[in-house]
């Protein structure tokens, strides 16, 4: 049986079982927690109530689950985290910043926002002030919104080369820093994931490059979609080159952090909606797996990697397609939705794929139910999911910032008392 958190986690993703589940909160982009709330449990769980939490993630306002908060809580995952943010500036210099709620946290010293006279936050890439901003956070809001940069598009004058201006080979100051946070994972004897840089082809999230102070090309996200059937070739094209990107920066990684690493976090694409899909099954067959199955046989050749892919609502679809493309795991397992019910996941699907989320309902249960509805829903997720091995404790999605702390509470206490 698994005795430190990277032997559960190893074992977890061989679908064998461990001495109880493995989780993860906080070690990527779509597995965190609001730094508000993780500012409130630390000063329950700790009693640190004046401690400022560093929201790592800017772009949706997540907080830092340091190595103390990480054993209180049981999590067994640590992120190997990019030297920058979506932004475009480095986590780095941190300075006092109070949330809309009115937590006080730390947010990074390039994280200059400017107040709209309604009270929105603006935000600048690489927190250049003087250039346009790329984000906006609602006054009264928890996170913020990509900001339409886009040019008029001209079909004349589209070039491919417009959507790839972001895409980059990895520097020797980034290799540097995934190396790191690579080692301090094995020193932790933690389990660790990494994004690979430029595999989540047409990412809704990535597609405005917020990090960048000018983006050419097509940028908004409803001419994206709309490009994906009306300009496929044009979209594929990107794909193409971005592809060829990806496979150097892949093997840099592979030179670089080596088997330090257990999970490669591929793609973040959404393909579903909340009763289907919101693109056909050829479609996908057609622009994305080509490229999935590129970058998943190189993992696969080269690594002991598994490799993730996350996409929300309602995918029951296109799981055999994940599957073919040679994805190992699927997050968040929106349980919610049409097709995805965790009993039916477990059983056509469980033999194939890791599940890594669906253990409770973010859209309902937890921020609308009791505590008592949260333990048994999570309990009862566990008993499915878990069966047998191949399932990785997290939320649907992060956990957001207005979630009541004691259904937070609720969760943690079913997942320990689940291992006893």
């Amino acid at each position: 049986m698994s005795t430190t958190s990277r032997e559960r986690l190893h074992a977890t993703l061989r679908h064998q079982p461990a001495d109880r589940v493995c989780v993860d909160f906080g070690a990527t982009a779509v597995t965190g927690i609001a730094a508000s709330i993780v500012s409130r449990l630390r000063a329950r769980l700790l009693g640190e109530p004046g401690y400022r939490v560093k929201v790592i993630e800017p772009y949706q306002m997540l907080g830092e689950i340091d190595d103390q908060l990480r054993d209180a809580l049981g999590i067994d995952v640590m992120g190997v985290y990019a030297r920058t943010n979506m932004f475009g500036f480095e986590n780095t210099a941190w300075k006092p910043f109070q949330l809309f709620d009115g937590t006080k946290v730390l947010v990074p010293g390039d994280f200059n926002v400017r107040t709209e006279a309604n009270g929105d936050l603006l935000i600048f890439p690489e927190g250049d002030t003087q250039v346009p901003p790329c984000a906006r956070m609602p006054e009264g809001g928890y996170f913020f919104d990509a900001m339409p940069r886009q040019e008029p598009v001209i079909d004349e004058e589209l070039d491919p080369r417009n959507n790839l201006e972001e895409f980059s080979i990895l520097s020797d100051a980034d290799l540097r820093h995934l190396r790191a946070g690579a080692e301090k994972a094995v020193a932790a004897h933690k389990g660790s994931i990494m994004g690979i840089p430029g595999t989540g082809f047409g990412d809704i999230a990535l597609v405005p490059a917020l990090w960048r102070k000018q983006t050419k090309g097509i940028r908004e996200i409803e001419e994206w979609y709309v490009s994906t059937s009306a300009r496929r070739e044009y979209v594929y094209a990107v794909f193409e080159g971005q592809c060829e990107i990806a496979l150097q920066n892949l093997d840099l990684l592979v030179k670089t952090v080596g088997d330090l690493v257990q999970v490669g976090f591929v793609t973040g694409t959404d393909f579903g909606a909340q009763h289907g899909l919101f693109i056909s099954r050829k479609a996908y067959r057609d622009l994305y797996l080509p490229f999935h199955k590129i970058i998943n046989d190189a993992i696969h050749t080269r690594t002991p990697w598994k490799t993730f892919i996350h996409s929300c609502g309602c995918v029951s679809d296109l799981i055999p397609d994940f599957i073919e493309a040679g994805f190992d795991i699927l997050n968040p397992v929106q349980t919610s939705t049409r097709g995805m019910e965790p009993e039916r996941l477990k059983r056509e699907y469980g033999k194939d794929l890791v599940f890594w989320g669906g253990g409770v309902d973010t859209q309902n249960t937890l921020p609308f139910g009791t505590p008592e509805d949260v333990y048994r829903e999570v309990r009862t997720r566990i008993d499915v999911l878990n069966a047998g091995g191949g399932f990785v404790f997290n939320s649907i999605h992060n956990i957001q910032a207005n979630v009541p702390l004691e259904n937070v509470e609720a969760m943690f206490k079913a997942l320990k008392d689940s291992g006893e």
